[in-house]
């Protein structure tokens, strides 16, 4: 059995995998955290594990999960089944590394191209021969949200909500229409300009918002919120 840690900037999911099956799936708070990972260590008799951090994570919780489990700190120098192209492959996150290794090991010999709405909004392009070229960032929903509150003096700080008209007709309005359908537009058009470029283009939306975007989007695409939980298994098979 493979454990797989998934520490994000605001929470931390743990999976079992059984060969290429996720069998156990379960988001956690950083309290108990490692309380929670030995439990499900014993409970399935896991040998081998990989975390990959975004987050904040001690470096005593790493050394204490070493003495426990083989384990295999993700980082730039790991092993992984993709050419990286990369200028700056040591500024490369974890998390991206682990989108891009779902994508070679599920479709493999693809042109894909890898959104991650989370609390960024991360593109990656792996193209047919494996190769990793790179791709962008931009704030996710929330920061959008958090961003118009935070540096203005007077707009409020509101919760996600899709709005089915063009033009707002007061401020909460305005607010959830620009920040809604302008994440919505930049995907899509994200998504148009790969597919101009790229023949037989395979689109991957995940990540925390995947559910509230996956049916509003034009263009069609893979939702798949245990993607990065794949590609991190995809990469702790490989170096097994």
């Amino acid at each position: 059995m493979n454990l797989i840690i998934d520490v994000g900037n605001t929470r931390i999911k743990i999976a079992v995998f059984e060969n290429s099956e996720m069998i156990y799936n379960e988001v956690f708070t950083k309290v108990n955290f490692m309380k929670s990972v030995f439990d499900v260590i014993e409970k399935y008799n896991c040998k081998y594990a990989i975390i990959a951090s975004v987050g904040s994570i001690k470096k005593s919780e790493i050394n204490l999960l070493k003495n426990k489990i083989n384990l295999i700190d993700l980082n730039f120098e790991t092993k992984i089944p993709f050419r990286n192209e990369y200028e700056t492959p040591q500024t490369l996150g974890v998390d991206r590394i682990a989108l891009v290794s779902a994508a070679v090991s599920k479709y493999p010999n693809k042109n894909t191209l890898i959104i991650d709405a989370g609390t960024c909004i991360t593109y990656d392009f792996v193209d047919d021969k494996a190769c990793y070229h790179g791709g962008a960032i931009s704030p996710g929903i929330k920061m959008r949200y958090k961003a118009l509150n935070k540096f203005t003096q007077k707009l409020p700080l509101l919760e996600p909500e899709y709005i089915d008209e063009l033009i707002g007709n007061s401020t909460k309005t305005s607010i959830h229409l620009g920040v809604i359908k302008g994440v919505i537009s930049e995907i899509d058009g994200f998504i148009e300009q790969y597919r101009k470029k790229n023949k037989d283009l395979t689109v991957v939306l995940t990540g925390g918002d995947v559910n509230f975007l996956a049916n509003r989007l034009k263009n069609s695409i893979f939702a798949n919120p245990n993607f990065l939980l794949e590609g991190l298994n995809s990469i702790l098979t490989y170096n097994i």
